[in-house]
């Protein structure tokens, strides 16, 4: 796996387990699914970890964790299936402050979207990362600067830009 933030590739500190056991017996911040996180912070209620959500995972299901998480990787199962980008912002509408990872197979035409709905990093399979190396991503990074959509901030939004022009 590639892990790109906005300022380039980047080592990952986290290790993915499948069972809490595994998370018992690793060294350093895990990455869990979702299912398995009430049993893993049971067991070692100071473990430092990250959640694995399916990209359609609702704000209820994460609630619980969002205070004791560092990392929520939204698992995206295609690079076409944006249902991820939703769930950032509502998670960081839920006040998550933690690191928030898109993890599977998105384009470098994506980032600039991604960064903008919340995301802090892009966690890429290696096929992907060999197809759009960091380079690509980080040209692709600047090349979407106005938005239609409210909610990425006044100075970006092409909507409101227009509405203030009418009003002037």
């Amino acid at each position: 796996m590639t892990l790109i933030a906005a300022t380039g590739a980047k080592p990952d500190a986290y290790t993915r387990v499948d069972t809490a056991e595994a998370a018992t017996k690793t060294e350093g911040p895990v990455i869990m699914p979702l299912v398995l996180a009430d049993a893993a912070r049971a067991v070692l209620p100071d473990l430092r970890f990250g959640l694995s959500v399916p990209n359609s995972a609702s704000i209820e299901e994460i609630a619980p964790h969002l205070d004791a998480a560092d990392l929520i990787a939204v698992e995206f199962p295609a690079f076409s299936d944006g249902r991820g980008l939703s769930l950032a912002k509502r998670l960081r509408r839920a006040d998550f402050k933690g690191t928030l990872r898109a993890s599977g197979p998105l384009i470098a035409d994506q980032f600039a979207e991604a960064l903008a709905c919340g995301f802090d990093e892009i966690e890429l399979p290696e096929t992907m990362a060999n197809r759009q190396p960091v380079q690509q991503w980080m040209a692709a990074k600047d090349s979407v600067t106005r938005h239609y959509q409210t909610g990425y901030g006044e100075e970006r939004s092409i909507l409101q830009k227009r509405l203030a022009a009418r009003r002037a």
